[in-house]
């Protein structure tokens, strides 16, 4: 049966703007975001870490480096701290109070990094109003137990990796599997290591659990093809445009 959420009312399938297009260099800032919704974008993935200081800050990385420009962690820097930092040399570190405010009509796939953020995380959504315009996601699944938890079950959420892992096994074996009641879809590579994990017993079977099916990330033409025709939900890609025009030419784009 699936599970109908206002996260997914869309139709679908679903276009998902990895870091709002990480393609461009300049991802997880409101120009990025901006940018996807102009492209017209209904769904975007990002990430969230907290400061030192407890504040929920849209940013992927554990370490500053690749995305600042110099050495540290996120985790020991003030918000405050972040007021003259830029993004590839360019655009400000956003909260993730502001980027909610700023697009009330966009849904946002979060990915909470760390155990620090899963509160903070939760709290700025909830305090938004934003329940049903959210997804929670975690790479761990104790992690994502915990916003599950503290955010209740009107917030959507996908699974961490070793509750895909169990729901693989499962699938091989015929076995049904219960699972949380915020729980609507399965995020997850084409791959994992060695195991395929995009395949037609596996999207079946998580779609008669209800669950939808999103893909991460895929960035090729010909791939988007493949995967929407395996009949994947969702698609998640840094190079927006391209994913863009394959959903119009399949007349899927709205």
């Amino acid at each position: 049966m699936k599970r109908d959420v206002p996260y997914l009312d869309q139709p679908g399938p679903l276009g998902f703007a990895h870091r709002g297009g990480a393609a461009a260099g300049d991802e997880n800032t409101t120009a990025a975001f901006a940018r996807a919704v102009e492209l017209g974008y209904r769904y975007i993935e990002t990430d969230t870490h907290a400061t030192a200081d407890g504040v929920a800050v849209v940013f992927h990385d554990d370490t500053l480096r690749r995305l600042l420009g110099r050495p540290g962690r996120m985790i020991d820097l003030r918000w405050a701290d972040l007021a003259s930092e830029r993004v590839g040399g360019a655009a400000a570190v956003p909260r993730l109070d502001e980027v909610l405010e700023a697009w009330p009509q966009t849904r946002f796939n979060i990915d909470a990094k760390t155990d620090a953020a899963a509160g903070p995380t939760v709290d700025v959504v909830r305090r938004a109003g934003a329940e049903d315009r959210v997804l929670l996601a975690s790479f761990s699944s104790a992690r994502l137990a915990r916003m599950r938890a503290a955010a209740g079950p009107r917030v959507a959420t996908s699974l961490g990796m070793s509750e895909v892992a169990r729901l693989w096994l499962a699938s091989k074996a015929g076995r049904a599997v219960r699972l949380p009641d915020s729980v609507v879809a399965i995020q997850i590579p084409p791959r994992y290591g060695r195991i395929p994990l995009a395949t037609p017993r596996f999207v079946g079977y998580a779609h008669r659990l209800g669950l939808q099916v999103h893909l991460w990330t895929i960035d090729d033409a010909t791939q988007i093809e493949h995967f929407l025709d395996l009949g994947v939900d969702g698609i998640m890609t840094d190079h927006i445009e391209v994913l863009r025009d394959v959903y119009v030419r399949r007349g899927i784009w709205t």
